[in-house]
């Protein structure tokens, strides 16, 4: 499945090294199935976000991804991709920038012609083929709905969305400059937020965080004495105090590091799909790695 990282560490700006393919020998294991695309966004001093991603399509984009690459900001959004819909194509990768804010995806959803019937002219914020975008489209058409609340426009998308389209999950972070949203939706895929206090659980260590099978890794030593809050679709290192989202729970961190939580999509899809109901490309996607 894809994997999806979100931190902060607000208001402080931090220097953080992401691998977003860490270990590449297991990757080439050949019982193994390779990402599709990676993606690392952030935002500059200025509070102009940036996006540095690319489709594992050839050699020099695996060597992209290998590659350290060091960024300072408040916030950050690293997304794997396993392509479920949409060819491989940079306009398909995570994450997605919209309106200035930063979004990742990690799920499906289906019947795309209702969803972009619902859109309307708000269809025109997708430039690609995925449904992770359309589902940003319609987030960022809540949000302004409701006023700029970007809570309560993740919420209103994600319910419209659970009553009236085939889904088999839509887990997300979504980042500003300085804050961070994370939905759990349904219990499909799971989602982790670990509220790291200076130096972490020991007190005294830098932050470096490892993905399973090598899929990411990201290092922090300006996190030894500045706390941070991690969301990730795995715990991803020993630290005992990462708590898995409840189905549901939208997250929120806000620029002065405050994390609240409610259950923002409370009943379960209307048209919940299973492994079986997808398409074969799709079900790949969602049950690799």
């Amino acid at each position: 499945m894809c994997r999806l990282f979100g931190m902060s560490s607000a208001p402080r700006r931090t220097r953080a090294t992401f691998w977003l393919l860490d270990a590449p020998d297991s990757l080439r294991d050949q019982s193994r199935r390779d990402p599709d695309g990676t993606g690392l966004g952030h935002y500059d001093d200025d509070g102009t976000p940036r996006v540095d991603k690319a489709p594992i399509a050839a050699y020099r984009d695996r060597v992209f991804a290998e590659e350290a690459r060091e960024v300072r900001s408040a916030t950050f959004l690293a997304h794997v991709r396993f392509a479920s819909t949409g060819d491989l194509a940079a306009r398909n990768t995570h994450p997605f920038l919209q309106e200035g804010r930063l979004f990742a995806h990690n799920g499906v959803v289906e019947d795309l012609e209702a969803l972009d019937a619902q859109l309307g002219e708000d269809r025109a914020l997708v430039a690609g083929d995925t449904d992770s975008e359309r589902f940003f489209a319609l987030v960022t058409r809540s949000i302004r709905a409701h006023g700029g609340d970007v809570g309560a426009g993740i919420g209103h998308a994600a319910r419209w969305i659970a009553r009236h389209l085939p889904l088999y999950a839509l887990n997300l972070i979504l980042v500003t400059r300085d804050e961070l949203w994370a939905l759990r939706y349904p219990d499909t895929h799971r989602l982790y937020v670990l509220n790291r206090p200076p130096g972490g659980h020991h007190g005294d260590r830098h932050l470096d965080h490892s993905g399973a099978e090598g899929r990411m890794r990201v290092h922090s030593t300006d996190l030894t004495d500045c706390p941070a809050v991690v969301v990730a679709s795995e715990r991803m290192d020993d630290n005992p105090h990462w708590r898995l989202m409840a189905p549901g729970e939208l997250l929120h961190v806000g620029a002065d590091l405050r994390v609240t939580s409610r259950i923002a999509v409370p009943d379960p899809p209307e048209h919940l799909l299973g492994l079986s109901d997808l398409r074969p490309e799709a079900a790949a996607s969602q049950s690799a790695g």
